[in-house]
C-alpha cells in the first residue's frame, strides 16, 4: 500500500477507537517501553499526543521518563521551514495550541539535535523493515536525520506492521523500534 492509502486506513483505524481503548492501549505501550534496554540514555524526545487525531497518550510514557529523572525534550514546529525547535522540558515550559491542534511550548531552554539519544516518534503506519507514515510534512524525518547515528528511534503504534510500503523515499529515516500493546518490533527480530 502507498502512504496516502496507509494514512486513510490508520486514521479511520484510530477514530474507530473509544477514548477507554485508547487509555489502555497507551498504557500497554508505555508498560512494555520498560523492557527495552534505553533508560541508561539521559536526554529522550518525547511528542506529546494530539487527542483529536487519536493518538497514542504520551503523558505515561512522560510519567516514565520524569520517575527516572530523565531530561525531556519537546519540540515546537515551523510549517515554513518544517523544521523543529527542541526544548528542554521544565517545571516552568509554558504550552499553547497551533493551528494543528498541537502543543507547543512557546519558549525555553534549547536543546541541540545532537544531544538527544532516543526519539519516541509518532507515526499512522509502519512496516516490517522499520519504515514509517506519518501526516506527510516530513519534520520527523528532517529532525531524525539530523541526529547522531546511533540515536534510537521508537515508533509508538496501537497496530502491528504493514508487510511493507510501498512509496518509501530515501529522505525517510526508519525506525529502531515500534512498540505495540503487545509487542516489541525491533527491526531485525520481534519479540512477541
Amino acid at each position: 500500500m502507498n502512504k496516502t492509502a496507509l494514512r486513510n486506513k490508520y486514521k479511520t483505524l484510530r477514530s474507530q477507537l473509544s477514548e477507554e481503548e485508547i487509555e489502555d492501549k497507551s498504557l500497554a505501550i508505555a508498560n512494555r517501553l520498560l523492557q527495552l534496554d534505553v533508560w541508561e540514555n539521559t536526554y529522550f524526545h518525547l511528542f506529546l499526543t494530539i487527542k483529536e487525531q487519536n493518538e497514542v497518550e504520551t503523558e505515561f510514557v512522560l510519567q516514565i521518563l520524569a520517575g527516572k529523572d530523565k531530561e525531556i525534550v519537546v519540540s515546537k514546529c515551523n510549517f515554513e521551514t518544517l523544521e523543529m525547535t527542541n526544548f528542554l522540558l521544565t517545571d516552568n515550559t509554558k504550552f499553547q495550541k497551533n493551528k494543528y491542534n498541537i502543543h507547543e511550548p512557546v519558549d525555553g531552554i534549547i536543546v541541540p539535535v545532537e544531544k538527544v539519544e532516543v526519539v519516541f516518534v509518532p507515526l499512522l503506519a509502519y512496516d516490517k523493515i522499520g519504515n514509517r507514515v506519518g501526516y506527510g510534512k516530513g519534520f520527523y524525518d528532517k529532525f531524525l536525520a539530523k541526529c547522531k547515528p546511533e540515536t534510537i528511534k521508537i515508533g509508538l503504534s496501537f497496530f502491528e506492521p504493514e508487510d511493507f510500503i510501498d512509496d518509501v523515499s530515501e529522505s525517510d529515516i526508519q525506525l529502531d523500534y515500534c512498540v505495540t500493546p503487545t509487542t516489541i518490533v525491533r527491526f531485525q527480530e520481534t519479540f512477541w
